[in-house]
């Protein structure tokens, strides 16, 4: 499966709201600039995680979004699921009836054990999961100038 750049897009914002948390309110033209996506496709992308209440918004002066869950409790399937719908690979392991071979379709057992795979890594791994190894891999790059 691929994913879209709503899903990769999508991800990378809350990232870098999750990094930036505690600066109060977050400009979304400094999250474009950051994540190299255009502004109006992030606020293309902003839109569903505020209604699905990951994230907060404020017009104005002192304008912005934030998080308005903590990272960790943000899981990652929950942020694909929102932005790409089903990560199934193909229609019917969500719907055996869309094809009159399912009972009997030796691949639509590896593409359901696809989805039950990718479903159990981002089921795992929260937002302040990929806090971490954002900061990680920014500590490594950062020693890596110094040796």
């Amino acid at each position: 499966m691929k994913l879209s750049t709503k899903g990769r897009y999508g991800l990378r914002a809350l990232l870098d709201l999750a990094l930036h948390q505690g600066e109060g309110l977050i400009l979304l033209k400094d999250i474009a600039r950051r994540q190299e996506v255009s502004l109006p496709y992030l606020e293309h992308l902003i839109a569903p995680l505020i209604a699905a209440g990951l994230v907060k918004s404020a017009r104005g002066a002192h304008g912005g979004v934030s998080l308005l869950k903590p990272p960790s409790e943000i899981k990652l399937s929950e942020v694909v699921q929102l932005l790409e719908g089903s990560i199934a690979p193909v229609d019917c392991v969500n719907n055996p009836m869309l094809c009159h071979r399912s009972a009997s379709c030796a691949t639509r057992d590896i593409w359901t054990e696809m989805k039950r795979a990718m479903s159990q890594v981002l089921d795992s791994m929260t937002l302040q999961d990929l806090v971490e190894r954002q900061r990680q891999k920014g500590q490594a790059e950062t020693e890596m100038y110094y040796i």
